[in-house]
């Protein structure tokens, strides 16, 4: 097959590879799948870039993908040749991602693909939906709840608020940096967009809403000065980076007086019953509400140098998306 790879964490242009490999085969409980499309996910340029030290002598990266299953190992009863399926966490814990034409993997992270969407949006379902599923649900329902969804215009949040609206959210509100993310963000459903750069974000909330039932953060360290004169009696906030401050200063006593639960997610390593969740709650989001799918930018796979550094940049809004013949 045709793939992807690095043998040593460093720059894109210094460490990566392309070119034939031996096709995966399915082990025992696991399925080959012949992918079609692959996203490229912050997380996979970083740990490339040295976040996750490589531990094996070649690393073909991404989580994400989508494909058709063409072989099955032994035992797997689930899966049959020819379905249509997403696939999450295709690298980690692994050697080979779904930077390649084939990709073998334990048969319960190959999900059933709807009809409804094509390879692309399919590679668009793993981390970053998994992620702002689990950040919006951890502590149930939100009909009827205030959402603050913070960084509208990224990934995890585009899906964050399209989500919440789904599922009945009373008013999804978001920060953004720019007019174009705000448009963005509006455009995946947000009822208000506060643009922190030239507004103050505690006013605009209160003003709004009188504050927020639950926070899906971005950037929990450099974010809480905010979400603590926010976030409501009882309220959640749950986060999946903080990025800006790494050992932020905790205003436990400010917390403490609201009962507010916090909850840092990381969707490689929580729990089966949460993907199980997660997979069920997606199959019915896309029947129901037609999601939108923003694509930044598509690269052939040969040119996977060029897909990683569009995600290093930081100025796309959408995926990045990895095109397989």
């Amino acid at each position: 097959m045709f793939a992807a790879w690095y043998e040593k964490n460093g720059a894109a242009a210094e460490v990566m590879k392309t070119g034939e490999l031996p096709d995966p085969q399915p082990a025992a409980g696991e399925v080959r799948v012949r992918l079609y499309a692959s996203a490229v996910n912050p997380s996979d340029v970083k740990a490339r870039a040295g976040s996750r030290p490589i531990r094996w002598p070649k690393l073909i990266p991404n989580s994400d993908g989508a494909g058709v299953i063409d072989a099955i190992g032994a035992g797997v009863t689930t899966h049959k040749i020819g379905d249509r399926v997403w696939t999450f966490n295709g690298q980690w814990d692994r050697p080979y991602g779904t930077s390649a034409q084939a990709i073998s993997l334990p048969a319960a992270l190959a999900v059933p693909l709807s009809p409804a969407l094509n390879w692309e949006q399919g590679a668009c379902l793993g981390i970053p939906v998994m992620t702002a599923h689990r950040c919006l649900f951890a502590e149930g329902p939100v009909k009827g709840k205030n959402v603050l969804v913070t960084g509208g215009a990224g990934v995890v949040a585009h899906y964050a608020i399209q989500l919440a609206k789904w599922a009945g959210a009373a008013n999804v509100i978001t920060t953004v940096s720019s007019a174009q993310k705000a448009a963005h963000a509006r455009l995946a459903g947000a009822d208000l967009a506060i643009n922190y750069r030239t507004e103050n974000v505690v006013e605009r909330i209160k003003a709004a809403c009188g504050g927020v039932d639950r926070i899906v953060d971005v950037d929990f360290g450099k974010n809480l000065p905010v979400s603590k004169e926010i976030i409501n009696s009882f309220g959640a906030i749950t986060c999946y980076a903080s990025t800006s401050v790494k050992e932020p200063a905790f205003p436990y006593n400010d917390l403490l007086r609201l009962n507010v639960s916090v909850r840092p997610v990381f969707v490689y390593t929580m729990s089966d019953e949460a993907k199980r969740a997660a997979h069920a709650d997606i199959a019915r989001w896309i029947d129901e509400a037609k999601p939108l799918f923003a694509i930044a930018e598509r690269f052939a796979l040969k040119d996977v140098v060029a897909a990683h550094l569009a995600v290093e940049r930081g100025e796309k809004v959408g995926h990045v998306i990895l095109t397989i013949d």
